[in-house]
């Protein structure tokens, strides 16, 4: 290119730049008004076409491609889901089923993972921080003494607060009947050692404070250990004792997975900002949402646990006022194709998949965008992962097209997605 025609060039470019922005900037970024946020995380990939999505009925056996269940009307006229999902169906009116999430990773249950946490594409120079961290980052916890970040589930790193930080990390308990096992104070342990190793613990932080005086990454960890030291009173502790719940709500929550919902709502109502719940009942059907082979058999198991733990989550919420104030994301790191594997289940798809958005104030619509006859590609309203992450954290009054800073370096909090504006 000569040199005159690149000036030009250039030029026609930052014009068109610059009216973009112009015509952006006419047209304000919706905020909702939402206060919390919880990630029903269902690891291994929920299957669009058999939950959320459903289509003409399939037949393993016979290996036509197609839906596993009957599908079965919702209060939202027009939205269909799966017939398993009989108790979300009659509160769909709080609910957007987003039918077409797409991304371009590799099948693969880790990066996909990592996308569907931090909204990007691994990097090998810097580490995203997750959704659960960008939103502790952004708002903090929502009362004195709590974290404002709860994981209940095993942690990850796609689950991190990466280059924000620890004081954007979180607080992770596998056993709801004990809480966070770091917290937890051994009975073997008399109220006197416990109060001869707080007393050195002091001396070596005081001493630290004085060595690494304005050593930035010292005070991120000293930070971190009071914030333990105060979580590990039995104020907080407390939140995670169940018992104290009616026998009969309980019960309505069913599984361990609907527990963990139930001590969700008990974390929000403590102050915590984000809670994400991991479904663990991995062996109810062989291969938990990774429905391979002979996991599809009785996949309505899982689909039964999800059906109780959300419909009641809702209802809970809506007791509590909390409804309103909470978003609730359904989220797997692919979905499933419409046809079999040779085992009579379903293999990995990423290019269209579903998931869910509920409550926090929306103006919901039971079902967002349109897939094809089996699910597998994007006919209308495509959403990519940071459009999805962009409104949730507009529901969150956080501003999807802010920057974050990784040192100096900004970095767009979700890589320029941008929010379903018709939920607002």
């Amino acid at each position: 290119m000569k040199r005159r025609e690149f000036i030009q060039t250039s030029a026609a470019a930052s014009a068109a730049i610059m009216t973009a922005n112009a015509v952006g900037a006419s047209q304000p970024m919706p905020q909702g008004k939402a206060e919390h946020c919880v990630m029903l995380w269902l690891g291994g990939g929920m299957s669009q076409i058999d939950t959320f999505d459903p289509k003409q009925r399939g037949d393993a056996k016979q290996k036509k491609a197609g839906s596993y269940y009957g599908a079965i009307d919702t209060a939202v006229p027009g939205v269909q889901v799966c017939e398993h999902l009989s108790k979300t169906a009659r509160l769909m009116e709080n609910v957007t089923a987003v039918r077409t999430v797409n991304h371009d990773v590799v099948d693969e249950h880790a990066a996909a993972a990592n996308r569907m946490h931090t909204g990007r594409p691994t990097a090998g120079t810097v580490t995203y921080p997750s959704l659960g961290s960008i939103v502790a980052h952004q708002r903090g916890a929502a009362a004195e003494g709590v974290p404002a970040y709860v994981l209940l589930g095993y942690p990850n790193i796609a689950r991190g607060p990466g280059f924000l930080g620890p004081k954007a990390g979180y607080v992770y308990s596998t056993n709801i009947d004990s809480g966070p096992a770091g917290l937890a104070r051994p009975r073997t342990i008399a109220e006197t050692r416990v109060g001869r190793r707080e007393g050195l613990l002091d001396a070596v932080r005081r001493g630290g404070a004085s060595r690494f005086k304005g050593d930035a990454k010292f005070q991120q960890y000293d930070t971190v250990i009071a914030e333990s030291l105060r979580l590990a009173g039995p104020e907080f502790m407390n939140v995670f004792n169940l018992g104290s719940e009616p026998d009969s709500l309980r019960n309505e929550y069913a599984s361990e997975f609907g527990q963990r919902c139930l001590l969700t709502r008990r974390l929000f109502q403590a102050g915590v900002r984000f809670v994400e719940v991991s479904y663990s009942d991995n062996f109810k059907n062989g291969t938990g949402w990774d429905t391979h082979n002979a996991g599809q058999l009785n996949q309505h198991l899982l689909i039964q646990d999800l059906d109780a733990a959300l419909a009641t989550l809702m209802a809970d919420l809506e007791k509590h006022k909390l409804l309103d104030k909470t978003v609730i994301l359904v989220n797997s790191e692919f979905g499933r194709p419409g046809g079999f594997d040779s085992g009579g289940g379903r293999g990995h798809h990423s290019k269209c998949f579903t998931s869910v958005i509920a409550g926090g104030g929306l103006n919901h619509v039971g079902a967002w965008g349109q897939s094809d006859e089996l699910g597998e590609k994007v006919m209308d309203s495509p959403v990519s992962v940071p459009d999805y992450f962009a409104t949730a954290l507009a529901a969150l009054q956080i501003d999807p097209s802010a920057n974050l800073y990784d040192g100096d370096r900004p970095v767009p909090i979700t890589n320029l997605g941008k929010p379903i504006t018709e939920l607002f």
